[in-house]
This record gives C-alpha cells, sequence and structure tokens, in this order.
C-alpha cells in the first residue's frame, strides 16, 4: 500500500467510519446468527445505520457483543460477504469485462454476435471480483482495529416504510 493511501486510511475521519463500518460489519454477523433476518447497514464518522425487522433491545445487545468479540481479536467479523465494497467491485469487473468483449463490435449484429463471449467474461469477472472484493474491505473500506471505538447510543429512528437504527459510537 502506497504511503498516501496509509496516510488517507490514518486520517481521523476517514479511520473513524472503516472502524464504524467494522463494527456495522460485526453487528450483522452477530444478529444474522441470532435472527436470521435480512439487514442492511450506512457507516458514517459518527456511527452507523442499521435497517431491518429488529427490536432496539436486540441491536444494542448484537452490537455491544460485536464489539467484545471483535476487540477480543475475532477481526474477521468486519468483513461481510454482502459489503457494498464487493457488490461495487464485481460491478466494475463484469463492466470491464463487457467492454472489452464488445470493444471494436461496430454493428448491432456484431454486438450480438459477441454476447456469448461479454457473458462469459463478465461472469469470470464476477468469480474473481469475490476474493479481490474482500481483499478491498480489509485494507481499505473497513478496519477490524477498534482501538477504543465505544458504542454511546443505539436507538430507533424510524418505522416506516423500514425499521432503522441509529447506533452512535465515539472514540
Amino acid at each position: 500500500m502506497t504511503t498516501s493511501l496509509q496516510s488517507l486510511l490514518a486520517a481521523p475521519p476517514v479511520d473513524r467510519i472503516r472502524r464504524n463500518h467494522g463494527l456495522e460489519h460485526a453487528t450483522i454477523h452477530v444478529l444474522s446468527a441470532r435472527k436470521r433476518k435480512s439487514m442492511a447497514g450506512y457507516s458514517d464518522v459518527g456511527g452507523f445505520y442499521l435497517m431491518g425487522e429488529l427490536d432496539t433491545d436486540d441491536v444494542a445487545d448484537g452490537a455491544g457483543e460485536a464489539l467484545r468479540r471483535i476487540n477480543n481479536g475475532e477481526h474477521d467479523l468486519a468483513l461481510h460477504p454482502n459489503c457494498g465494497t464487493n457488490f461495487v467491485t464485481a460491478g466494475v469487473f463484469a463492466g470491464l469485462a463487457a467492454f472489452i468483449g464488445l470493444f471494436g463490435a461496430r454493428s448491432w449484429r456484431d454486438k450480438l454476435e459477441r454476447l456469448p463471449l461479454v457473458f462469459a467474461l463478465a461472469t469470470a469477472a464476477i468469480i474473481f471480483a469475490q476474493p479481490v472484493g474482500l481483499k478491498i474491505q480489509a485494507n481499505i473500506t473497513t478496519s477490524g482495529a477498534m482501538n477504543g471505538l465505544e458504542i454511546i447510543s443505539v436507538k430507533k429512528i424510524a418505522d416506516s416504510p423500514a425499521i432503522v437504527h441509529r447506533i452512535e459510537t465515539r472514540g
């Protein structure tokens, strides 16, 4: 990793977002193991949002357990296979593969004839993107080192059209 990227990742706001993102993933892992419900999250410098049909007490308990476990060495909880980082990586790779497959095709007929190639290239790109997305998560978009991060509040902030909780952090 280059020094300029390391400096950017160490900048206080970026570092906070990365740690909150890791805690968001860890919380989703803990709650998914307990509740088997669909969830989504979004992290920012002050904490993270958690969307899903969850009770506030369960979210608070799950976030607390996630923070304890990650602080006790379960750093892999910061990575999640359904992270947006993985989806963006797969989308970029598949888009580039499709572009390469269609490169030079001038007519609609040429493009249609290349569709099997485009599908094969895009599929291979998505398969290749999976481990790359996890590497990007591990090294850039999340952090499994909480470095004193604390949960300061867990609040339900919306009931409709979806239940949304805000988990605020400091540190």
